[in-house]
């Protein structure tokens, strides 16, 4: 095995009274793909910044090879006296690097360079300091949240080029795929110490829960352990002193073993508040347009949101997905077409500006300053037990919101979303900045919400887990609408284009004697063709049946979330069945034109 690039060993750090490192260790090797897990606050932050040298531990040792380039990329950019983005990249650049590729990156990830950085917005912040992290082709590079407010397609360019890239990589994300699909090895931050895993995140969930399953055991074993040595104590025959006095020190031991002991940190106990429940109908759009300086943002369009339906949007930054949140609930009116809202509907929505005031307080901010209560399913409930449901302690109630990190901000705002009653979610990048325990009860309220919710995500796997439809930009202001997650509507883009490649090349000669293959000289239909002209519109009428129950089966809002499986499985069904419809349909027609023009 090669030398590492960057040794951690023992590591302790100490932030007030708790410590937030108790023993901590890291080892990156040359060309290693390390994911670094762990809760919000458990100090992932602070270790990446310790190992780019930019923090340091108040015990442990650190090891850097003197001759390894370090690049490290902050959740917040420093722009410095940069003038322009291409200025604030070249900084990152040291003697020998190639200011080309500085330029290759810049324009891969869609800015020209002269952009001025504080006028940029948040996915181009991202994209400007991935840029200044990326173009040196550093040994080693330090990504800290790399995906927050990147869309698809600069996620999918990202990946792709840390997979190129020969450097190692440490990388903090709360993006499961993009983990999933860029590392090799999986550090578990957790209660101030580290495991590691030498697999990639896809194994992580499922070897982290054996972990607790096999600490819990070793618990309890030695809590029945304790009970046994106190009974021998006070009970047992009268061995030689010294005897005794080596089991009450071991007692002693295990009793402070057992109490220094910390389980797994508290979950977030996360639950929308639902109000009554709305009409069937939630939304009914009719040829909706949009357009802003003469650029279409939304054409022709028209939609119906049903009771239950979970509808994702997806799409590149700039595609207008906040715009066409805007147009259906309400907010915005349409250059044309009509928008109707249904009956009963109590909107609860998450912006994706998340504009705080950081000197207002965490109540002053729960409660709209109205007090220390607030109202949750008609019973007044004081603010610092709601806060504690969202992992906030009672003494963090005067806290400024401006000292909070980027996760709890993220908790923080979801707190105050879902204390209001609400029977229609709109959600607009509701997993920026949450740690992985949190996006799964976030997942699972989604999935379980028995209202509506509108949902913009890039998080294809947050897509994939809890959505029933997806819209998607196609250009020039067209949105389609398809069936599933992102999996399910990529598979379905790909079923289209397939289709439409096999419709635009030349049909080849139909062998003859075949349904739809007129014979030379023909006076009058064949056998078979007589037959299928009479089998096809019964055969047609059974496919229309089958996909209607198929079509039905996936408007079930809990098919999902019951079995994800199962609901592709019917996706590509459906499919498949369209696609012998539309043959059969295309043969019919055919042999209908050939008994037309023959006179059978």
């Amino acid at each position: 095995m090669a030398a590492p690039l960057i040794q951690l060993d023992g590591l302790k750090l100490t932030f007030g009274g708790a410590p937030l490192f108790v023993d901590v260790s890291l080892s990156v090797e040359p060309g290693a793909r390390i994911a670094l897990v762990g809760r919000n606050g458990s100090g992932k932050s602070t270790l990446l910044k310790i190992v780019a040298g930019l923090a340091e531990a108040q015990d442990g040792t650190v090891f850097r090879q003197p001759s390894a380039t370090v690049r490290y990329l902050p959740q917040e950019p420093d722009w410095g006296a940069a003038k322009t983005v291409r200025a604030y990249v070249e900084t990152g650049l040291a003697p020998g690097d190639d200011p080309h590729r500085a330029t290759m990156i810049l324009d891969a990830l869609g800015l020209t360079g002269e952009e001025e950085p504080r006028r940029l917005s948040g996915g181009e912040s991202r994209r400007a300091a991935l840029a200044r992290t990326l173009a040196p082709s550093p040994d080693i590079l330090l990504l800290d949240e790399p995906t927050n407010h990147l869309d698809l397609a600069a996620i999918e360019w990202l990946e792709a080029e840390l997979k190129r890239m020969g450097s190692a990589l440490v990388t903090i994300s709360h993006d499961r795929r993009f983990l999933e699909n860029v590392t090799d090895a999986t550090v578990w931050l957790d209660r101030g110490r580290t495991l590691r895993l030498d697999k990639g995140f896809a194994w992580f969930e499922e070897w982290r829960d054996k972990v607790l399953e096999e600490e819990e055991r070793e618990q309890h074993k030695l809590g029945r352990q304790i009970v046994r040595e106190e009974h021998w104590l006070r009970y047992g025959v009268s061995a030689r002193r010294k005897r005794n006095m080596r089991r009450l020190g071991e007692l002693q031991d295990m009793r402070a073993r057992h109490r220094a002991h910390r389980g797994p940190d508290g979950a977030v106990k996360m639950t929308a508040l639902e109000a009554g429940e709305s009409g069937r109908l939630v939304i009914e759009a009719k040829g909706v347009a949009k357009a802003f300086d003469d650029r279409a943002i939304v054409r022709d369009f028209s939609l119906r949101v049903q009771r239950g339906d979970r509808l994702g949007l997806v799409g590149p930054n700039g595609a207008g997905k906040t715009t066409l949140v805007k147009l259906l609930t309400g907010h915005m009116p349409p250059d044309s077409g009509t928008v109707r809202l249904g009956a009963n509907l109590e909107i609860a929505a998450l912006d994706q500006q998340r504009a705080l005031d950081p000197t207002e307080t965490l109540a002053h901010y729960l409660t709209d300053g109205r007090g220390e209560t607030l109202v949750v399913n008609g019973e007044e409930k004081h603010v610092a037990s709601w806060m504690k449901d969202f992992l906030f302690k009672p003494e963090q109630m005067r806290t400024p919101v401006g000292e909070l990190s980027g996760g709890e901000r993220a908790r923080l705002m979801l707190a105050r979303v879902l204390s209001r009653p609400s029977n229609f979610l709109v959600l607009d990048e509701p997993t920026n900045d949450l740690d992985m325990e949190t996006l799964d009860l976030l997942e699972e309220l989604v999935a379980g919400f028995a209202g509506t919710v509108l949902l913009v995500s890039h998080d294809r796997d947050f897509l994939d887990r809890t959505a029933t439809g997806v819209l998607y930009p196609e250009g020039d202001g067209r949105w389609t609408q398809y069936a599933g997650g992102f999996a399910d509507m990529m598979a379905q883009r790909a079923g289209a284009a397939k289709e439409a490649k096999a419709a635009a090349k030349p049909k080849a000669e139909t062998p003859r004697g075949e349904p739809g293959a007129p014979r030379e000289g023909a006076k009058k239909l064949s056998y078979k063709q007589k037959f299928a002209l009479e089998t096809l519109p019964g055969r047609i009428e059974a496919l229309n049946d089958d996909i209607a129950a198929l079509e039905a089966k996936l408007a079930d809002p809990a098919f999902y979330g019951r079995d994800p499986k199962a609901f592709a499985a019917t996706s590509a069904t459906i499919g498949d069945k369209r696609a012998e419809l539309a043959r059969l349909e295309g043969e019919w027609l055919e042999l209908e034109m050939l008994r037309e023009e023959i006179g059978g």
